[in-house]
């Protein structure tokens, strides 16, 4: 049994970020039907089609596993992936989630995937950093990739900079810590892709990139509104939601010309909380208390729908015609 890298040591945010939007379009054939499915973020090679209709496969991960089992049974069912078991692979070697294809119901959509929370790494992620801080020369580079200017006058001698440092750091450059969310990738309907938000940062640029990504497709907005606030309300009495640590989900939006939908997806990095330990999710995270501002970055989410919506142009429905025959004839009935 092959068991993917993503159980032993989940990959980082950081490492889906440097390969953000990891485009692998196959076709699946089902009833002569064929539709594309996309991967938006994360490794390569993690997803394959299903068995059956309307299905995808995804890299066993055991924690993954652990959260959908629970989730089949919370009131949060209705808005993540039906969760169908664990299946072999056609090689007999690897083992997968069989999940609900989100997107088999649409036509030609546009996807994007938002990473939700303020920060991306267990706070466990972080001490294992700490334990043994060393001088990462390849971390240092990335930083200067991205902002020449972040590393301080000493990082910059020594030409390096440690884990922890990069880990806390990495979250500032986008809106993650601001906003507590951030676009992973957008995919439109055309088949073109974006996949470079790694310093789309403030609210404006953001709204810009929501703007570009629902451009054409008017009824997307409010629809997306109806779903986030139903998935906040439902968040609110979730017995799941209230006994875990959300790290690295994220809401994955859909639309096409007729329809537009959300969903919670990726629960690698989801764990349960400690024992006696509860969270609010809409705290400022300090190391210790587990908060992972699940709430901050959905309640942003919704108000820059809401505002992109009361901006959005009113169609004015022009008066009717009135011909010259219709004028003679009311004419003709004030005579009478």
């Amino acid at each position: 049994m092959c068991i993917p890298d993503v159980c032993a040591d989940p990959p980082s945010g950081w490492r889906k970020l440097r390969n953000i939007v990891q485009w692998t379009p196959f076709f699946q054939t089902y009833k002569k039907q064929r539709y594309p499915w996309v991967q938006l973020a994360g490794h390569q090679g993690n997803f394959k089609a299903g068995p059956d209709q309307g299905t995808i496969l995804k890299k066993l991960c055991t924690k993954e596993e652990k959260c959908f089992k629970i989730l089949m049974r919370d009131v949060l069912r209705p808005y993540v992936p039906e969760f169908r078991g664990v299946v072999g692979g056609d090689d007999g070697d690897c083992e997968y989630l069989q999940l609900q294809d989100l997107l088999s119901d649409f036509i030609s959509p546009c996807v994007m995937d938002c990473k939700i929370g303020v920060r991306t790494y267990l706070e466990e992620e972080l001490a294992k950093a700490k334990e043994k801080p060393k001088l990462r020369k390849d971390m240092y580079e990335k930083m200067c990739q991205i902002d020449k200017c972040a590393p301080t006058d000493e990082e910059h001698r020594l030409k390096g900079v440690t884990k922890p440092r990069y880990m806390v750091w990495r979250e500032t450059i986008s809106s993650t810590a601001m906003l507590g969310f951030r676009i992973e990738g957008i995919r439109r309907s055309d088949g073109t892709s974006s996949k470079d938000f790694k310093t789309t940062r403030t609210r404006e640029q953001i709204m810009k990139a929501f703007r570009d990504f629902t451009d054409g497709f008017p009824h997307a907005i409010p629809k997306y509104i109806q779903r986030l606030k139903a998935v906040k309300a439902t968040l609110d009495s979730s017995t799941f939601f209230a006994t875990h640590e959300m790290i690295g989900s994220s809401l994955l939006f859909v639309h096409d010309r007729f329809n537009a939908n959300v969903w919670l997806i990726d629960f690698a990095k989801t764990v349960s909380l400690p024992e006696n330990t509860t969270t609010d999710h809409n705290s400022k995270w300090i190391v210790g208390n587990h908060e992972d501002g699940y709430l901050i970055g959905l309640n942003n989410l919704i108000s820059i729908f809401v505002t992109m919506l009361e901006q959005q142009p009113v169609a004015v429905t022009p008066p009717p015609l009135i011909t010259q025959d219709a004028t003679e004839v009311e004419a003709g009935r004030e005579e009478l």
